[in-house]
């Protein structure tokens, strides 16, 4: 008689299924001949031609923003007859909203295996958040921070996280995907509409303050003069690009600093630059970094705790957050570089990329976590 499979949910806050979504890598971890996945989102679903999920099984509950914020009563009701009914061996759940639900119906409905993911910083900055994570919190839960830093974010904020119950499974990117994506450095120019014969200082991000664009611009006004030949384009889009765009006119940077908007599969023009930055104020884990190693590129980046070690282990270059003065000063030395010495520093940083954020490994590390907490329970 075959065995039955192991039935997995995995919960989001809303829908997202794209290219890049590390949820989707983590159903990809889980043969089908093992595990029957089930995914989940309380808000949103899929509009005409946009992407489904991998998991043998979708389901949207289409909750409003409100009906999932406060006391979120007849979100949580729904979702405990249907955990009930189901009768889940595992749940895997993304940011705080799906982890704190699931924390407090699995009061009743002992779920055995219970995966919580943090992917950034200040879920658990509210003494009443950390109250009640600390009174939910039992041996079935490990929570896991998506980067070094999350990860001692999680241990250090009161909320029962310990060095026992938190791991670091770090955000990856697949590499050997994101490479066969990427055009070559003169298409990819071609393709952005940018100079064969310039430097380019590139960045990928949605165009909102936490993402730091504005020092960038102020930093590459610093070094304009100097480097004729440089430009700075950046591929995103958002509510921050009017005062970006009001910032280059007042930085005299017309045709120097291009907002190029939003692309799909922005990774794909990576080799276009000469350099990647990330002048982030907060991050999780980037994933826009990883994916300009990807790219062969030199990197510079804040030192935000997230960002920091990451550049500390690439070879990359480092600024304090904010200061743009400091910026321009790491602009210079990329631009001072030889070609040869570029390349070298570009491939330090692609050698990190492949040992430290693989998406062989970051499968192989939520696997193993599942199977550790089923055979836990199992033994006890």
């Amino acid at each position: 008689m075959s065995q039955r499979r192991i039935k997995v949910l995995q919960l989001q806050n809303y829908y997202n299924v794209n290219a890049s979504d590390l949820a989707e890598q983590i159903i990809q971890a889980l043969p089908t001949d093992r595990y029957e996945v089930t995914t989940a989102f309380l808000r949103g679903r899929p509009g005409p031609g946009e992407p489904l999920s991998k998991a043998e099984r979708s389901i949207y509950f289409g909750y409003s923003k409100s009906a999932v914020s406060g006391l979120r009563l007849r979100a949580l009701w729904a979702l405990f007859r249907h955990c009930r009914a189901e009768g889940y061996d595992a749940v895997i759940t993304h940011r705080f909203k799906p982890v704190n639900m699931l924390m407090l119906l699995n009061r009743w409905l002992r779920i055995r295996a219970c995966i919580g993911v943090a992917h950034g910083f200040g879920e658990y900055d509210r003494s009443f958040r950390c109250w009640v994570a600390r009174q939910l919190l039992t041996p079935a839960w490990r929570l896991v921070g998506v980067s070094r830093a999350v990860r001692d974010y999680l241990i250090g904020a009161g909320a029962g996280f310990t060095s026992a119950n938190t791991r670091q499974i770090n955000n990856a990117i697949d590499i050997a995907r994101a490479e066969g994506l990427q055009h070559p450095r003169d298409r990819a120019r071609e393709m952005l509409g940018l100079p064969p014969d310039a430097f380019v200082f590139g960045a990928i991000g949605r165009l909102v303050p936490v993402k730091g664009h504005i020092h960038l611009l102020r930093a590459f006004a610093e070094i304009k003069s100097e480097y004729p030949n440089a430009l700075l384009a950046i591929i995103g889009d958002g509510r921050a690009r009017p005062e970006l765009e009001a910032a280059i006119a007042e930085l005299g940077l017309q045709g120097r600093a291009l907002l190029l908007g939003a692309r799909d599969d922005a990774l794909q023009y990576v080799r276009a630059f000469d350099a990647f930055v990330m002048p982030s104020l907060s991050e999780g884990l980037p994933l826009a970094l990883l994916e300009g190693m990807s790219g062969h590129l030199p990197v510079i980046g804040s030192d935000i705790p997230s960002l920091k070690p990451i550049l500390e282990d690439c070879g990359g270059r480092i600024f304090p957050v904010g200061q743009h003065v400091v910026l321009a000063g790491h602009l210079r030395e990329v631009l001072g570089l030889s070609a040869e010495a570029r390349a070298a520093e570009g491939a330090r940083a692609y050698e990190y990329l492949c040992r430290a954020h693989s998406i062989e490994d970051f499968r192989r590390q939520y696997r193993e976590l599942l199977v550790e907490l089923l055979e836990g329970t199992r033994n006890e």
